[in-house]
């Protein structure tokens, strides 16, 4: 399909002839004025240098109407260059069955707390998540997946795509605090009913992870009838043991603290509400689980939207512009060659000479 990205630039088409129009009558008028006002100087041999210079004289036709084509198709090309030409391509489209699945991960300050253990070496929270949930990407065949990573507020990390292996590289780079130390549970499945709702009907589904409460933000319960409304299915994950969490201060001494608190019943009631599931994970099983859960679903056939890919076309006219520049510029030079600016001041020193004699 062919437009013009600027089509509203076609109203220049016209400008050469108005400029010509309004300056060629102010001269008229001012040349007829000045004339009227100042003296004339007659030169002794005005009868030669009248026959020396005229057009016929000097061998470009008065008017050309040559001259007058070149310039008109210039300027229609050069317009029509800054017009944006241009041809859209319409991309196939791709169908592909899976699921529009969004994960959530939280990376408040909490998430440095030290209660896992790999290979016997204690790890924190946020190394277990991103390993686990690693897997859990890669596995993914099919699906269209999205980042969304979440703190003081969330944040959109990767759009719903087909290409697991960019979702997992943004999900490497996650690091507790990225988005600031509080937990906003509610705006992270905001963010994602957002994103899921104009997918197909019983694909949308919420991985949310978290290791705590939600502490700022939109609540919890109205960001989760929100996701009803839309059939968004919310899968809740706990991440933490019930235990005094291990949690490094500033020095990095490990100290232990007992106000990291996962609200199980609030996350309970966020995958019931939306007829999810919520697991308290202490280790892989509890993803597990939400891989078979998720692999049992029905899966829906889904078709990437159609869009057009601009191809400019500007080069096509700019090229014929200057080929018409060049032209016209040639044609003047053939013109004017038997008679140049030369020719023209010796005629006009042989015509001084004259008077002398």
């Amino acid at each position: 399909m062919f437009n013009f990205q600027w089509p509203w630039l076609a109203l220049l088409l016209p400008l050469p002839w108005v400029v010509w129009r309004y300056f060629s009558g102010r001269k008229r008028l001012t040349s007829a004025s000045e004339e009227a006002e100042q003296p004339i100087l007659l030169h002794p041999a005005l009868e030669h240098l009248r026959e020396d210079f005229s057009p016929a004289a000097v061998g470009v036709p008065r008017g050309s109407w040559i001259q007058l084509t070149l310039l008109v198709c210039t300027w229609g090309f050069l317009v029509l260059t800054l017009m944006g030409p241009r041809l859209l391509e319409e991309q196939a489209e791709i169908a592909s069955r899976g699921h529009d699945l969004m994960l959530a991960i939280d990376t408040s300050g909490s998430m440095k707390g030290m209660d896992f253990t790999l290979n016997g070496e204690q790890v924190s929270r946020m190394a277990v998540v991103k390993g686990v949930a690693g897997r859990f990407v890669e596995s993914r065949h099919g699906d269209r997946i999205g980042l969304i990573l979440f703190g003081d507020q969330a944040i959109m990390q990767a759009p719903l795509t087909l290409d697991a292996n960019a979702v997992g590289q943004f999900l490497r780079y996650a690091e507790p605090g990225l988005a600031g130390d509080s937990t906003a549970i509610g705006d992270a499945i905001a963010l994602a009913v957002k994103k899921l709702k104009d997918r197909p009907e019983g694909s949308r589904v919420l991985v949310l992870v978290t290791d705590g409460e939600n502490t700022t933000g939109m609540a919890p319960i109205e960001a989760a009838r929100l996701a009803k409304k839309y059939g968004v299915r919310i899968y809740a994950i706990g991440v933490g043991s019930k235990d005094k969490v291990p949690f490094p201060d500033a020095q990095g001494h490990l100290e232990y603290r007992d106000d990291l608190i996962i609200d199980d019943e609030g996350l309970t009631n966020i995958a019931t509400q939306t007829n999810g599931v919520y697991f308290r994970a202490t280790n892989t099983q509890g993803l597990e689980r939400i891989y078979r859960d998720i692999d049992a679903m029905e899966k829906t056939e889904a078709v990437t939207r159609n869009t057009f890919v601009p191809i400019s076309l500007y080069r096509w006219p700019l090229t014929t512009a200057l080929f018409f520049l060049l032209v016209l510029a040639w044609f003047g030079l053939t013109q004017t060659g038997q008679r140049g600016k030369f020719g023209k001041l010796m005629k006009l020193w042989n015509s001084i000479g004259f008077v002398r004699n």
